[in-house]
């Protein structure tokens, strides 16, 4: 596991930012997201409202994992990912890449998890029958650092688990072919992945624990330097959709669309999304979130990684990694 960890590391920063560029020099901008990860902007994606507001072509490119968003960004590829896994920002942050987080962009304890076999017939109270098993986890991300604390909650030694790399698709598929005893993910690929077996945990569960699970929008810090009142558009938009979402007016009519970006269908997006949440700006700008927590909260992610020997080390603080000057500019207005 370290050295994969080292590899997505070393590959991020080796390619550190030297593409940053002032607005008014920028004709397009390129934005990182998941397919099968039905977010309530993806209406204003669809309808071309993050192009309009912000005065440029907005290309959005798929990704699957956050790790891969972490590269993209470090080459200058992508300017900003959204809803990128707090793990994988953490792991790209703490080997020297220099990315800030902007906005929460979502919450969903329920819908990132591991899932045991059902032929296992394992559960919360016989957990430790997982000692020696092989998993499938996409390494650096949200469903990793769960998996991290759960093994840890269940006392299962993770030496002798066979940790495959997968990211949730695979390890959906993986997981119904019999070729892994349990498999940890999050949207699409955790749905499947419940088709063939059981969760240990409920989000409840996690939360009690301390595990929380939550996505960021992210962007490296020398853009966001550059472009302050761009991000903050762009931050305004996403909160504009969100809002529209929570206040229930968007209804099934938005959900259609939503569902049809994300490359799912109706009843699939319905029951995904039933499980995120998506907080207000004024409740991001507060110390449960971007004001202190957030920050607090990649420092325990970074040190149970060290702990677990999937990176090299930590950062003293990751009070740097969080920026709110696009968020603030964007909610005085």
């Amino acid at each position: 596991m370290k050295k994969t960890f080292a590899t997505l590391a070393a590959t991020s920063v080796l390619a550190l930012t030297s593409h940053a560029v002032l607005a008014q020099d920028l004709e397009e901008l390129t934005v990182a997201y998941f397919l099968e990860w039905p977010l309530p902007m993806l209406e204003a994606k669809a309808n071309g409202t993050y192009d309009e507001a912000l005065g440029l072509k907005v290309n959005w490119v798929s990704f699957e994992t956050g790790t891969a968003m972490s590269a993209a960004m470090a080459s200058g590829d992508v300017q900003i990912a959204v809803s990128q896994g707090i793990p994988p920002f953490v792991v790209a942050a703490s080997a020297g890449q220099a990315i800030q987080v902007v906005d929460v962009a979502v919450t969903y304890s329920e819908n990132d998890n591991c899932v045991v076999s059902e032929a296992l017939e394992i559960d919360k109270e016989n957990a430790s029958e997982l000692a020696g098993k092989k998993v499938a986890v996409p390494l650096g991300t949200a469903a990793h650092y769960g998996f991290l604390r759960q093994m840890d909650h269940f006392g299962i030694d993770l030496a002798g688990l066979e940790v495959v790399d997968m990211a949730p698709p695979e390890g959906a598929a993986a997981l119904s072919q019999g070729a892994v005893d349990f498999a940890c993910g999050y949207g699409g690929g955790l749905s499947r992945m419940k088709e063939h077996g059981n969760v240990l945990l409920t989000g409840a569960e996690k939360e009690e624990l301390g595990i929380l699970v939550f996505d960021v929008t992210s962007a490296p810090e020398s853009f966001i330097s550059e472009n302050p009142e761009l991000v903050a558009q762009f931050l305004q938009v996403t909160a504009d959709a969100n809002e529209r979402w929570n206040s229930g007016a968007g209804g099934d009519a938005m959900l259609e669309v939503v569902a049809k970006e994300s490359g799912m269908d109706l009843e699939g997006a319905r029951a995904a999304i039933g499980t995120m949440g998506f907080p207000s700006m004024d409740d991001q700008l507060s110390s449960k979130w971007l004001g202190g927590n957030v920050q607090t909260f990649m420092k325990g992610v970074a040190d149970v990684f060290v702990e677990a020997g999937s990176i090299d080390g930590a950062l003293d603080s990751y009070d740097n990694s969080v920026n709110t000057e696009p968020m603030t500019i964007a909610d005085g207005k």
